[in-house]
């Protein structure tokens, strides 16, 4: 079977915003399949990467694609929200850029095992690393129901979050994808581009990565490392995200924002990367 591939949201602006340099030192805290740091290295000569990834599946998949540069990246698995001491622990105490991108991957999504789509069967995990303990079917079977429903309004912002958390409580034990996906489209009975359980399933896969709590964390310690004149560039999906994004730039005395409104993808990105659709890309640089 052919392995699904991700195109990286918003390439050209992101080499745009970090400003690459020859001989530069990057952070690339989400790698993922490589897309963006692939790019990277093929603009400047010298540079050099550090690649961190919490999925060792993905972190692999980096490993093939980037291998023609092998000699330029450090390949991490790890957890974004420990930025500073991976790096200071990689020998990095001061770097160029540092780049977030916080969408879900396509291979990820494909991968019916993992437990992140709707449309694909599978068991209720959504874990990016399979050290975590924590997974979906954890929150959606043992949560109280105000708790689940709370949960669901938190992370995925569905209005009618009450509803499906009492309709997840009467049919305990939900088991896949599919079956919690059913559960979500009867209560709603909404139609639409956008499948009803897109919200419940994306508030479950936040909650489950702790990956509010782990941006906030990591924001400041990527400011920590930037040298004089360095780039952070994050790309976030979910208006929670950028809502934290933008706050921690605007209040962070030591940046400069240089995106002064978020870079959207172009519509033709949008039609040839229906995903890109929710990007957004702010940009700001550490002063002297």
């Amino acid at each position: 079977m052919d392995q699904p591939t991700h195109a990286p949201v918003l390439l050209g602006r992101v080499l745009e915003g970090l400003a690459i340099k020859h001989g530069g030192l990057y952070i690339d805290a989400t790698l993922g399949a490589g897309g963006h740091s692939l790019t990277v290295l093929q603009t400047a000569p010298r540079v050099k990467i550090l690649g961190i990834d919490l999925d060792p599946q993905m972190l692999a998949l980096a490993r093939q694609n980037l291998a023609h540069f092998s000699d330029q990246v450090v390949f991490v698995e790890g957890n974004f929200r420990h930025l500073h001491s991976i790096a200071v622990g990689n020998g990095l105490r001061q770097v160029d850029g540092v780049l977030f991108d916080l969408g879900l991957s396509s291979i990820q999504l494909h991968a019916a095992g993992r437990g992140f789509s709707f449309q694909e069967e599978g068991p209720l995990d959504m874990r990016f690393s399979p050290r975590q303990e924590k997974t979906a079917a954890d929150l959606v079977n043992r949560l109280p129901e105000k708790e689940l429903a709370d949960l669901i309004w938190e992370y995925g912002q569905e209005r009618h979050s009450r509803a499906i958390a009492r309709a997840i409580l009467s049919k305990r034990p939900v088991k896949t994808t599919t079956q919690l996906a059913e559960i979500v489209a009867r209560t709603l009975r909404r139609r639409g581009k956008i499948h009803p359980a897109t919200r419940t399933f994306q508030a479950l896969r936040m909650a489950v990565n702790e990956e509010l709590s782990a941006l906030q964390e990591a924001l400041p310690q990527a400011v920590d490392i930037l040298a004089s004149g360095g780039r952070l560039v994050v790309i976030s999906f979910h208006s929670l995200e950028d809502r934290i994004v933008k706050i921690f730039m605007r209040g962070e005395p030591r940046l400069e924002i240089i995106t002064r409104k978020p870079i959207r993808p172009s519509s033709e990105e949008i039609e040839s990367n229906p995903r890109s659709r929710s990007a957004k890309l702010r940009v700001a640089q550490r002063r002297g």
